[in-house]
């Protein structure tokens, strides 16, 4: 029996340093075990904060990350920063993109291959609970809906629970 795994997800933080924070404080109060983030984090500034983390922490590139060499570089202590990641818990196998493309979001989610897609860039909390589980933890700046948002999965279940910060 694999272990239970939390994972905090979250999406576009924009450069906002007190949402960053109080996601960072969130997730190590929770004792997640992995911060899974899909993309638009924006500059190299930020990866200070998420060394705060007490626990892993994956990310990819989002569409207005335009800095990307810096961004590597202050992240690389962190993780190496891509456009898609796949990463296995247990047996199951899931994937992180930011999903500017939406075709490409829906070709990836009914493809079979993976039991969670996390995905941002709408800024929007959705999850579709399909063949593969969605997740967009919407926006965690709160710039346009107000709302800073985070998710909480366990990788045993899949159970989620979406947290307002």
């Amino acid at each position: 029996m694999v272990d239970e795994i939390i994972i905090g997800i979250m999406s576009d933080s924009h450069d906002n340093l007190e949402s960053i924070k109080k996601a960072v404080m969130f997730f190590n109060q929770e004792k997640v075990d992995l911060v899974v983030h899909a993309g638009d984090l924006i500059s190299p500034f930020t990866a200070e904060i998420f060394q705060n983390l007490d626990s892993q922490f994956l990310a990819v590139f989002g569409n207005n990350d335009g800095e990307r060499h810096g961004l590597r570089r202050a992240y690389k202590q962190l993780c190496y920063l891509e456009d898609f990641k796949e990463f296995e818990l247990g047996n199951k196998l899931m994937a992180i993109m930011h999903g500017s493309n939406q075709t490409i979001v829906e070709a990836i989610s009914c493809s079979g291959k993976y039991e969670v897609l996390v995905r941002g860039h709408t800024h929007k909390v959705e999850i579709i609970d399909g063949e593969t589980l969605v997740i967009n933890p919407g926006e965690t700046c709160g710039y346009l809906s107000g709302n800073e948002t985070v998710v909480l999965m366990d990788s045993d279940d899949l159970n989620y629970q979406v947290i307002f910060l």
